[in-house]
């Protein structure tokens, strides 16, 4: 047996260059950092992440309960499940060959980054973006572009300034509407206008992330049914997470051309194979059964959307808009880094929670300072508890 002096002969471990400056989200970090003072025996309020306080429906649970016992614990076909795959594409109206299941709506993102980037590649994501749109690309070794969409103009990228971030690398926009963090929905004709720009680059594609299309206030609107002569380079994003409270069971999809799709189980063949057959069964249950769920939970959502909003514009130094949808609010805080000499709003929500026991998320880690994200999917009691701790901690912060 060949032996070495201690240290003699090895190396250290060294990342692959393509993740070298990734790390987890900060969204996660926080939780944990959360979680760990919980255990320590602080009395803290997460914020900070994006599920969904109601149980996942009885009927879907009992669909999944019946799967396993019928013996449907085997591995599932790459792209999904015939049944399932069906299903999607009949919302969708489109063929089950346009549809790829996936193991959540991250590996959607994953897949098609994989499948289409060559190192280089640019992806213009409109910011505030979700965390995890900028590390997917940059792991696929692609190029994020970052554009600034401030609050004054709705969190929205304009046409003008999509075209001024268009180049021939360009390969991807990416689309999140209802947005992640900030409630923005796209109307028809923002829409139609961020369309007609793409018509005259057709080597760009449009990836439309559209997880929170059921949680609305203002009425949705899918890319693909605004820009139809666009379907043939878009992708369409979507899954079971949030508006069924589905998000442990992890089944997302993505629908787009059959080419891409195709490329895109090449990926996940690779990586996972099929996505777990009971939770299939259970996202088929959810799809194909009642959606008066859905309604119901967004009546509820829109009344905790409504008292957050209102209880942080009551807060000295923070001025928060309402979001058109999903359930975050993204507040500019920069009123507060000023009057209680905050160096960033990471520094700020560091403080909030070491203070006051109270986890939300600095607009940094969605690309767009200045602001903090506060998920509304929680509890009343538990809102209440957090925005009154919140707003003694900061108004005694601004005038000690």
């Amino acid at each position: 047996m060949l032996r070495t002096e201690a240290g003699a002969g090895t190396a250290g471990f060294k990342r692959a260059s393509r993740i070298a400056s990734l790390e987890i989200s900060e969204i996660v970090q926080l939780a944990e950092r959360a979680a760990v003072l919980r255990a320590e025996g602080r009395d803290v309020i997460s914020f900070a992440t994006g599920e969904p306080d109601f149980p996942t429906p009885l009927h879907v649970v009992e669909a999944a309960h019946a799967a396993a016992l019928a013996g449907k614990t085997r591995y599932p076909a790459t792209l999904g499940t015939a049944e399932l795959r069906a299903a999607i594409a009949a919302i969708n109206d489109v063929t089950a060959k346009e549809v790829i299941v996936s193991t959540g709506a991250k590996q959607v993102l994953a897949n098609a980054m994989l499948a289409t980037l060559e190192p280089g590649d640019e992806v213009i994501m409109p910011a505030p973006y979700w965390t995890s749109y900028s590390d997917i690309v940059s792991m696929a070794e692609g190029s994020p572009v970052v554009v600034a969409c401030p609050m004054a103009e709705g969190f929205k990228l304009s046409p003008a300034a999509l075209e001024a971030n268009i180049t021939p690398r360009t390969r991807w926009l990416m689309l999140n509407s209802p947005s992640n963090p900030s409630g923005a929905i796209y109307s028809p004709e923002e829409i139609r206008a961020l369309a007609d720009v793409l018509a005259r680059h057709p080597h760009i594609w449009i990836l439309a992330d559209e997880i929170y299309e059921h949680l609305n206030f203002v009425p949705f609107h899918s890319f693909k049914a605004c820009a139809p002569e666009l379907a043939e380079r878009t992708l369409i994003v979507n899954g079971v997470s949030k508006a069924y409270s589905m998000t442990g069971w992890r089944i997302g999809w993505g629908v787009g051309p059959a080419e891409l799709i195709k490329a895109m189980g090449t990926v996940q063949g690779q990586i996972t194979s099929g996505a777990c057959s009971i939770a299939q069964a259970a996202t088929l249950a959810a799809l194909t059964g009642g959606q008066a769920l859905l309604d119901e939970r967004r009546s509820a959502m829109r009344a905790r959307r409504d008292k957050v909003v209102r209880a942080l514009n009551a807060i000295p130094g923070i001025d928060c808009p309402v979001p058109d949808g999903a359930f975050y609010a993204f507040p500019n805080v920069e009123g507060v880094l000023k009057a209680g000499g905050f160096a960033s709003d990471a520094d700020f929500c560091g403080w909030l929670l070491d203070k006051a026991g109270i986890a939300i998320v600095p607009g940094r880690a969605f690309g767009l300072p200045g602001h903090a994200r506060l998920s509304f999917a929680y509890s009343d009691p538990e809102l209440d508890a957090g925005l009154a701790r919140m707003s003694a901690a900061v108004t005694a912060r601004i005038n000690s």
